[in-house]
């Protein structure tokens, strides 16, 4: 899956050496197959594994991955780039920017992905991010703003006018979208 060389390797063992015991490290992309995916590696305590994670192992620590990032990660790797007797640590991934979702994926994994791919991207351009919180069995899609979102003077209007109407667009299986997000007006709020 994830070819981590002896360097970048020796590297982890070195920084989790000062963390508390059981934490590993996990490996992830951030809007997966849209041009503004982002690769990380960060670590991963044993509170914050799901379900939802798959598990790597390596000689002496763990790599854990959602599943929904595991197809942008096919062929990646990490190394120890040195250049100019300075070292930093490179994650390569050639598929994080490919759409990989199909029409067969999972309702929940197309919606993810529409939501990272279309809305998300608008969202940013004001500080903002909208997550999937849940798709209702009577067909509505329950979502949670954050960033500059949270609070901003025109949610509803991009609730209904873009979010809504796009996802009702695009999948014409639901009813309708429902914000949960406890909007809290402060300096992070956009307008």
């Amino acid at each position: 899956m994830i070819n981590i060389s002896k360097l970048a390797q020796n590297h982890f063992l070195n920084l989790l050496s000062k963390q508390k015991k059981n934490t590993h490290i996990r490996a992830f992309v951030s809007y997966p197959g849209t041009p503004i995916a982002k690769c990380g590696v960060s670590f991963c305590y044993p509170e914050e594994i799901t379900k939802h994670d798959v598990k790597f192992r390596y000689d002496k620590f763990q790599l854990y991955i959602d599943k929904i990032s595991m197809p942008y990660l096919k062929d990646s790797v990490i190394d120890i780039v040195t250049e100019n007797f300075q070292s930093q640590l490179t994650l390569l991934a050639p598929y994080a920017k490919r759409c990989i979702i199909k029409n067969d994926s999972a309702l929940e994994e197309r919606v993810k992905f529409f939501l990272d791919s279309k809305i998300n991207p608008q969202l940013l351009s004001h500080g903002g991010r909208v997550h999937l919180i849940n798709i209702t069995q009577s067909g509505y899609v329950v979502i949670k703003f954050s960033g500059g979102c949270n609070g901003c003077s025109m949610v509803g209007r991009t609730l209904k006018d873009g979010i809504e109407r796009q996802l009702l667009v695009e999948f014409s299986e639901f009813q309708g979208v429902y914000d949960v997000t406890e909007h809290h007006k402060g300096e992070h709020s956009y307008y």
